[in-house]
């Protein structure tokens, strides 16, 4: 894992960038309680607020299957997943005849660890950002469809 306060340098420097101007939408950030305190100072000088956080909500054994199922090309990275969105040949990618695999990341015991730094390390951002009232949370067990919407209408996109 990368330390705190490099992921919190990397992305003050990034929101400088002119694309970031009329707002920004951060993905895996803040993953911890030091990082969200810091993120907040940051905004505070900035005379920036959050908008909302998004906390899609997905039961670990529904989670587990999904990224334990995923499967990569190893020439040109398409993904897939080998119950909801197999290859028409297994183990060969349909757009380049690659070979797919499974990224270490993906493995079960490496997958089950993450789940323990999350409940260790991230969970708490969720009691953190209920307190601030800048929450909102999102059934991530539903289809895509209705998570994409519900994020649509959280928005206002």
């Amino acid at each position: 894992l990368v330390p705190d306060d490099l992921v919190i340098a990397l992305v003050e420097v990034r929101l400088t960038w002119e694309d970031c101007n009329n707002g920004f939408l951060l993905d895996g950030f803040p993953r911890t309680i030091y990082q969200a305190e810091s993120f907040d100072k940051y905004l505070a000088q900035k005379d920036m607020k959050l908008s909302v956080v998004l906390n899609i909500r997905v039961p670990e054994e529904i989670l587990l299957p999904r990224i334990i199922g995923r499967r990569v090309c190893k020439t040109c990275g398409a993904t897939y997943h080998v119950s909801s969105m197999p290859p028409k040949a297994e183990g060969v990618c349909d757009l380049c005849g690659g070979e797919l695999h499974q990224r270490a990341d993906d493995a079960e015991e490496t997958v089950l660890n993450r789940f323990k730094v999350y409940q260790a390390q991230t969970a708490p951002l969720i009691d953190y950002y209920e307190t601030a009232d800048e929450i909102a949370h999102i059934d991530g067990a539903a289809s895509q469809d209705a998570v994409f919407d519900a994020i649509v209408d959280i928005l206002g996109a």
